[in-house]
């Protein structure tokens, strides 16, 4: 499965981005998808997670409230609408992709990885 992250950019404090991350040549209805985040010197950690069969979301808890973690398996597309941006969001943010998986937080649990989408979040 060949996964790839957009929608990253600069954004103010307090605003919105929407990131999307659509596959290639192979539908992802059966993939549960799970996006993490890496920032500037620390480790990547577990964003958000939604079931292949879209019944359950789970978020890390500094995004709890803020971030929402959905799909079209139609357009083979998940998406992460984030608001109330704050800076410590700053980071490059990646899609996976586990096959029929349960919505983990743990990175090894995840069998495909997109290329990453920068977010930059100025206070």
């Amino acid at each position: 499965v060949q996964l790839q992250a957009s929608g990253g950019g600069l954004v103010q404090a307090g605003g919105s981005l929407r990131l999307s991350c659509a596959t290639s040549g192979r539908t992802i209805s059966r993939y549960t998808m799970g996006w993490f985040r890496q920032a500037p010197g620390k480790e990547r950690e577990f964003v958000a997670a939604i079931s292949w069969t879209g019944g359950s979301t789970y978020y890390a808890d500094a995004v709890k409230g803020r971030f929402t973690i959905s799909r079209d398996n139609a357009k083979n597309t998940v998406y992460l609408q984030m608001d109330s941006l704050k800076p410590e969001d700053t980071a490059v943010y990646y899609c996976a992709a586990n096959f029929m998986g349960s919505s983990s937080s743990a990175s090894r649990q995840y069998d495909y990885w997109g290329q990453g989408t920068l977010v930059t979040v100025s206070s």
